[in-house]
């Protein structure tokens, strides 16, 4: 694609190698807590019955949410749904755990949930700019808007499971999803700098876009330069008032990203990954991701493939 016509937040959501982890709907129990242990996933609920109360780490008090409203989880964390405003002392039903909870039951409340994995840090900035909770209520919506019909879209195919229906749901999950990071974008733009600003500035948005089409060629601040028809100087002035950092600080962030998609995806060799992403050799890349990440590229590789073996679903 060119980057002059690459859609930046469609190409960083396949960049950030986010995968699919969950997917389903629930009664939330009368008397229980559901848990969800999330703490390396965005999470994503949409209640489609009833009044439902959130309780997470970092809220002052329980979020209430009602038939319609969606709520996004950027930091991965458990959490619990309960249907009062207190969970302490409840007992816990983990969802994907304790087995199937059952059919809504008339005057029950329930939920749709997902939940997208993401890699370890560094993340890119516009994972670490959003707010830990994203709330937006169902009287917010414009009912014929496409965010409302997707949601009935999805609550009707997840009544009906015709056939093919997984597959169906699961894009419409991710339809509902992008949809909100949209909403989140427009609604929570950093006063002052980070990724959100930065598009908005047409020369640093063609040099993110650049940098996050090909992550591997050997950019160095000239030639961005040349590429959006800035001087060096001026370009290294606008990214930082824009984004709060350094283009070639942001290029290292990208190859790491991708470096870690390549290792959970893929069996290609360390020094196949490091070339992929724009290293010269197995060594240099193995230091600056240790350095970066917290594991050698070989942890790192271990870890995702025993976190994919107890991979939850629902």
């Amino acid at each position: 694609m060119s980057t002059d016509n690459l859609d930046l937040l469609s190409d960083l959501l396949s960049q950030a190698g986010m995968r699919r982890r969950l997917l389903g709907q629930h009664r939330v129990p009368n008397r229980a807590a559901l848990r969800f242990p999330c703490e390396k996933s965005i999470g994503l609920h949409v209640v489609t019955q009833g009044e439902v109360h959130l309780h997470a780490p970092g809220l002052e008090a329980p979020f209430a949410l009602h038939t319609g409203d969606l709520a996004v989880m950027a930091r991965g964390c458990e959490h619990f749904l309960t249907l009062g405003p207190a969970v302490s002392g409840l007992p816990v039903q983990t969802v994907g755990a304790d087995g199937d909870l059952g059919p809504a039951e008339p005057g029950s409340a329930c939920v749709i949930s997902g939940a997208y994995q993401l890699w370890n840090a560094p993340l890119h900035p516009f994972w670490r700019e959003m707010p830990a909770w994203f709330v937006l209520q169902a009287d917010e919506l414009p009912k014929l808007g496409p965010l409302a019909l997707t949601v009935g879209l999805l609550t009707d195919e997840l009544r009906q499971r015709q056939l093919g229906a997984e597959t169906v749901l699961n894009g419409l999950m991710d339809v509902v999803f992008t949809y909100l990071l949209r909403e989140m974008l427009a609604r929570h733009a950093p006063a002052q700098h980070g990724w959100a600003q930065a598009v908005r500035d047409p020369q640093v948005r063609r040099a993110l876009a650049l940098m996050q089409g090909d992550p591997a060629r050997a950019w160095t601040l000239e030639s961005l330069a040349l590429e959006v028809g800035l001087s060096r100087t001026a370009l290294a002035e606008r990214f930082r008032e824009a984004m709060g950092d350094t283009p070639l600080a942001h290029l290292r962030t990208l190859r790491l990203q991708a470096a870690m998609r390549l290792l959970s995806s893929t069996e290609q060799t360390l020094e196949q990954v490091a070339q992929a992403v724009g290293y010269q050799d197995a060594f240099s890349f193995s230091k600056a991701f240790k350095r970066e990440v917290g594991l050698s590229p070989r942890e790192f590789r271990r870890h995702d493939e025993a976190d994919r073996a107890l991979a939850y679903r629902f």
